[in-house]
């Protein structure tokens, strides 16, 4: 049986996977196999609501100048600490020099500023999960079924688009209606039950209503296992290095690039109310290591780059003030970040307002000027054509899509 046969069949429930002990491999629920030069968009989300004015910097705000004297990235100039230029209006922080900065100046990476949700609430928890539903805020909420499961639904067909959480637990953006398999890629271990206990496991549920589960399972297991195989075996002989996030995106892209259409993984770690730190210190090394992470990324895709967008965002953004610990608490409107071989960059795009005091969201924030789900919309009818109709079905109740041409 060829690789990508064993992905048409079902999967099932994360329930089954772990009761069965299958290491690395939580399986919720089936899938297909995507074409090689179909779309592809993998969803990246920060969790913990990174600071939007540290990463897109407002760079002809004096007022951002004023109120940041310990935290603010300098302005565009010979310095190596100071921002990247961009554009009239914004920098880029410097930590992102050697890795995401060509892709901008190679027009693979375009950022919308003032961007998020309607949720007021500053809560992480009340957010994300608002994100991840896609739903209106103020309406009827239909809990389990996230926006990337309703997007995959609208993608079956001929040629199906199969989707894949890389996380540890089904995000909620990836529950729905369509079974959808996860696994966490961020540490790898060879399994704990072996061929041997693995074909027992198998006929100890021949017969019964959970067979196709097992079977399946372990397929996915060992095709997970399969494609990381080398990785192990080279140990440190050149092997590309454990730090952070870049193994795991070089992970994703492997399994992405011939495979999955719809990716979703999640990255931690953006709550600063303290010692947040400007062109050095711990936000900057965040962005530096998801940088080089989202750069081996595109690299690693090879040519089904070409065919590829990745979308970061957070919950929300941080108040546009430091505060007295030199970092910043919770706040509203955030960016995304849009890169890919298939997008338009080079662009800082979306409606814009020039940050001063008057401006600021109840006089502490970002506002949200580009609501994510019309961003979003946007994207996904340039890279798949969705009509109207299925956009609505994707995200009930919104206004409809923006075309920023960033696809």
């Amino acid at each position: 049986m060829q690789r990508r046969h064993f992905l048409r069949q079902a999967l099932h429930t994360t329930a089954a996977a772990a009761a069965l002990g299958i290491p690395g491999v939580h399986l919720h629920a089936a899938t297909a196999v995507a074409s090689t030069g179909a779309p592809k968009f993998l969803f990246v989300f920060l969790r913990g609501g990174m600071d939007a004015a540290s990463l897109l910097v407002p760079t002809s705000s004096s007022f951002y100048y004023e109120v940041r004297p310990e935290i603010a990235i300098a302005k565009p100039s010979a310095d190596l600490a100071s921002a990247l230029p961009l554009s009239a209006d914004w920098g880029l922080h410097p930590a992102l020099r050697e890795s995401l900065y060509p892709l901008y100046q190679q027009g693979e990476l375009a950022f919308v500023p003032f961007s998020g949700t309607d949720d007021l609430s500053r809560s992480h928890f009340e957010t994300q999960d608002s994100i991840e539903l896609g739903q209106l805020h103020n309406g009827s909420i239909q809990y389990g079924s996230g926006f990337l499961n309703r997007l995959a639904a609208q993608l079956q067909g001929p040629k199906p688009a199969a989707p894949m959480a890389f996380t540890d637990q089904l995000p909620i953006a990836m529950q729905g209606g369509l079974r959808v398999p996860n696994t966490s890629l961020r540490n790898l271990s060879k399994p704990s039950v072996d061929t041997r206990q693995s074909s027992i496991i198998a006929a100890m549920y021949k017969g019964t209503g959970l067979e196709g589960t097992v079977q399946s399972g372990f397929a996915v297991r060992d095709q997970v296992m399969r494609e990381m195989s080398a990785e192990m075996d080279a140990a440190s002989r050149g092997a590309i290095t454990a730090k952070g996030f870049e193994l795991e995106a070089r992970r994703i892209a492997r399994l992405m690039r011939e495979q999955y259409a719809l990716g979703f993984v999640d990255v931690g770690g953006w709550d600063t109310h303290v010692a947040q730190g400007g062109a050095t210190g711990y936000l900057a090394s965040r962005l530096d290591e998801l940088g080089q992470g989202l750069a081996a990324f595109s690299q690693e895709m090879g040519s089904a780059w070409r065919n590829t967008v990745v979308v970061v965002m957070s919950e929300f953004g941080r108040t546009f003030r430091q505060n007295g610990n030199r970092g910043t608490d919770h706040g509203h409107g955030s960016v995304m970040w849009v890169l890919g071989g298939a997008v338009r960059g080079k662009q800082v795009v979306g409606e814009q307002v020039q940050m001063t005091a008057a401006t600021l969201f109840q006089n502490r924030d970002y506002a949200v000027l580009n609501e994510y789900r019309s961003v979003l919309g946007g994207i996904f009818q340039r890279q798949w054509g969705l009509s109207d109709s299925q956009l609505k079905t994707i995200f009930p109740g919104f206004k409809g899509a923006r075309d920023w041409g960033l696809v």
